[in-house]
């Protein structure tokens, strides 16, 4: 099955998006203990998209500031921005660079390369167009994008010395962006 061509893709346009960070989420989420499922999110991301006349060579990219982890326990969040894990210290951002859009069963596939702890790797994220829409001011418009990803933090060199019992190798990371058509 092929990708939609743009034209059926109720109100798709063409251009250059900024993500309103006030209406999106960045969050993942670990088992703690092998039992419980701990949720974090980031507060601080800048990324663009840039939709282009066939949607599948239309590109993203996405820069975090690790310090902005947040899961909801100052002392935990303090462990996560540790060596330990992040290193926000001497590993700031995380970045994300799609290398490539691929439409397959049904779905969008965003491949890409993450950088996270000075490591770059390849992930593919499962994306869900939300759509098209005007924004809240005359003549804004929006794209609603929502994307998912497992990555293993371990092959990302985050907390080598922390056993998988403890804090899972899986992380799972989920994106819901809304994003505004640069003027």
């Amino acid at each position: 099955m092929s990708a939609p061509a743009t034209t059926e893709i109720p109100g798709y346009i063409v251009g250059t998006w900024h993500i309103d960070s006030a209406h999106s989420d960045v969050t993942f989420t670990v088992r703690h203990l092998g039992v419980t499922k701990l949720r974090g999110r980031f507060d601080q991301v800048e990324a663009t998209i840039v939709t282009a006349e066939k949607i599948l060579d239309s590109r993203v990219t996405a820069t975090i500031q690790a310090a902005s982890v947040d899961t909801n326990n100052e002392q935990r969040d303090g462990h996560v921005k540790s060596p330990d894990f992040l290193d926000v210290e001497n590993f700031p951002t995380l970045g994300f660079t799609s290398t490539g859009i691929r439409f397959e069963d049904g779905e969008y596939l965003i491949d890409g390369e993450l950088t996270l702890h000075g490591v770059t790797k390849p992930v593919t994220l499962l994306a869900e167009l939300g759509g098209f829409g005007d924004g809240l001011s005359e003549g804004a418009k929006v794209l609603g994008v929502s994307a998912g990803t497992e990555i293993s933090r371990k092959e990302f060199g985050i907390g080598d010395n922390i056993p998988a019992a403890v804090v899972s190798d899986k992380i799972k990371i989920e994106l819901d962006i809304e994003a505004g058509l640069a003027s």
